[in-house]
Order: C-alpha cells, then sequence, then structure tokens
C-alpha cells in the first residue's frame, strides 16, 4: 500500500532549462550579497586565490553562501515547478 501511494504524489519530473540555471544564479547571487552584509568575519579561514573576485571572503564564507544560496534556489525551482510556473 504504501510504495503505490508514494508513486501516486509524485510530481512529474523538472527538466533543465535556461530559465532553471538563472533562477539558480540569481538565488546564489542574492545569497553572496546577504551573505555580505550579515557575516561578521568574512575574510576569516584559508584565503582563496583570487580575493577580489569573491569579494574578500575566505573559503568557509564562499562555502556558506553558496550552500544557502543552493538551498534557496532549489526551493524557489521546485516551488514554482509545484504550482505550475515552470
Amino acid at each position: 500500500m504504501l510504495p503505490s501511494t508514494l508513486i501516486a504524489a509524485v510530481t512529474t519530473p523538472l527538466e533543465w532549462s535556461p530559465t532553471v540555471a538563472g533562477i539558480m544564479i540569481v538565488a546564489n547571487i542574492i545569497a553572496v550579497a546577504l551573505g555580505k552584509f550579515t557575516i561578521k568575519y568574512p575574510s576569516v579561514g584559508p584565503s582563496l586565490p583570487a580575493p577580489n573576485l569573491f569579494g574578500g571572503f575566505g573559503l568557509p564564507a564562499v562555502l556558506a553562501t553558496t550552500a544557502f544560496g543552493h538551498l534557496l534556489g532549489v526551493g524557489i525551482i521546485l516551488g514554482l515547478h509545484n504550482i505550475g510556473r515552470i
């Protein structure tokens, strides 16, 4: 009974498209901007090869902001897919 219930609850698969990529890019930019203003010590930890390219962030700050950006992007993409917008 349980497997048939799970199969019935599955939505249609989401295909990759430039719209999906654009949403993920914008979500990561927003997350990095949020991190720039909220992380107290963004340059602590190992530095990156080109600090100007990464906004002066250290490795932990880059990993944290991009991880948050991906979570934000996945939430937006799946939410829009579930309501039928993409």
